[in-house]
């Protein structure tokens, strides 16, 4: 089973010169670090401060011969690890691969304390034999309600919860629907990077897939899978031609045929992080028309305090977590089938100076950083409980 570096990948010849007193944390995650930027490149981000961090992927399957771990050095002290497997590999042969990997980059990677962070719990079934200083589950998302997901992702969970010394929820609504499977389990909604949105605020160009769409535009970014109302964003459409709906993110698990068409609606494909505040520096408002499904009932979608913070006001369907907290606070318009037109278009007319007062005091005491600080506050207590060392907090 070879291994292919990619970028600055580990230096095996050189990995003798790595403090050994530094932290390893090793990431099980479900989602492609190169994928959509969220909640586990933030987070994870931050933590690479003061430790190494190694980013699990699931498998790709490919017409090859013999696995291979593909490594590529992604940021200061990140490392993505991905198994490149045969195609028709069994799931039982890709465990015991994947287990052999994990053993492998933990080996070469010198270290004195070992953390696993679990993002699937999916990952036990080739991990759980490692003998590590501590363990969080940060469950952002109930990951048994999406489509084709494992019919025993909820027996593995529960595996994952009797090993965790921590768990972690994406939102309130999940925390209480977890809150008595373990014994240290606490809520971190979705925060901000608020400078990176703000910038939106200030003049700039606009991208040249956009530049030739009529004002006034709504726009969407994100996942474009079974969380989407389709039947909804198609609705809106018909009922406002006037206005235009731009749609950003790749489509996933869905069939990109089913989406609807209509010359007000436009579907520019996946962007990066980087290139998101120049898109909504040129839309007159946000909205977000989630489904509300078993998919979506736990959710705090990331994209809610970034709308906000990039100055756009917000129309969004009832996700429990947005009406209990941005709702409430006034800062989103909530809105269905029925009365979606009036609320976007109010949002398209109202004023704004008072309510992004408003915005800005409420984003004000939230950021990726503080929640990065206190959870690693947390984890130090669960690993002084274990009587280890504790994760240290970046400064």
């Amino acid at each position: 089973m070879g291994i292919i570096y990619m970028g600055a990948g580990i230096d095996t010849a050189n990995t003798k010169t790595i403090n050994r007193e530094q932290q390893l944390l090793i990431c099980f995650s479900h989602l492609r670090w190169n994928f959509v930027h969220q909640r586990p490149q933030h987070l994870l981000t931050l933590a690479a401060r003061e430790q190494q961090i190694v980013y699990f992927e699931e498998p790709v399957f490919e017409d090859q011969i013999q696995p291979q771990l593909r490594l590529d050095k992604v940021a200061p002290n990140i490392q993505v690890a991905t198994p490149i497997l045969p195609l028709g590999t069994s799931r039982a042969r890709a465990d015991v691969i994947q287990r052999r990997y994990v053993d492998r980059i933990l080996a070469s990677t010198p270290h004195a304390k070992l953390g696993a962070w679990y993002y699937t719990p999916m990952a036990l079934r080739f991990s759980r034999h490692l003998c590590c200083d501590v363990c969080v589950y940060d469950c952002m998302d109930e990951l048994s309600a999406f489509k084709n997901a494992p019919p025993d992702l909820c027996q593995w969970e529960k595996a994952l919860f009797d090993r965790a010394d921590i768990v972690f929820t994406g939102g309130v609504s999940l925390f209480e629907a977890k809150r008595c499977l373990h014994h240290a389990i606490y809520p971190f909604p979705s925060s901000i990077d608020a400078g990176h949105f703000r910038r939106a605020r200030k003049a700039g160009k606009d991208p040249a897939d956009q530049t030739d769409i009529p004002h006034p535009r709504v726009g969407y970014f994100g996942v474009l899978d079974e969380r989407l109302d389709i039947d909804l964003v198609a609705r809106a459409s018909e009922a406002m031609p006037d206005v235009h709906f731009v749609m950003l993110g790749p489509v996933v698990k869905i069939d990109p045929a089913s989406l609807p068409k209509a010359a007000n609606l436009h579907w520019l494909g996946s962007k990066a992080y980087a290139e998101l505040p120049d898109y909504l520096r040129h839309w007159d408002a946000g909205w977000m028309p989630f489904a509300l499904n078993k998919a979506t009932r736990f959710i705090s979608p990331t994209k809610t305090p970034e709308f906000l913070a990039a100055g756009l006001p917000v129309v969004s369907t009832a996700v429990v977590d947005v009406v209990r907290s941005y709702g409430a606070a006034g800062l989103v318009e909530i809105a269905d089938a029925e009365d979606i037109e009036t609320k976007l278009r109010s949002a398209l007319a109202g004023p704004r100076d008072m309510w992004l007062g408003k915005v800005d005091a409420y984003l004000a005491n939230m950021s990726w950083e503080r929640t990065w600080h206190a959870m690693a506050a947390l984890i130090e207590e669960a690993s002084e409980s274990k009587k280890v060392l504790p994760f240290r907090r970046s400064a």
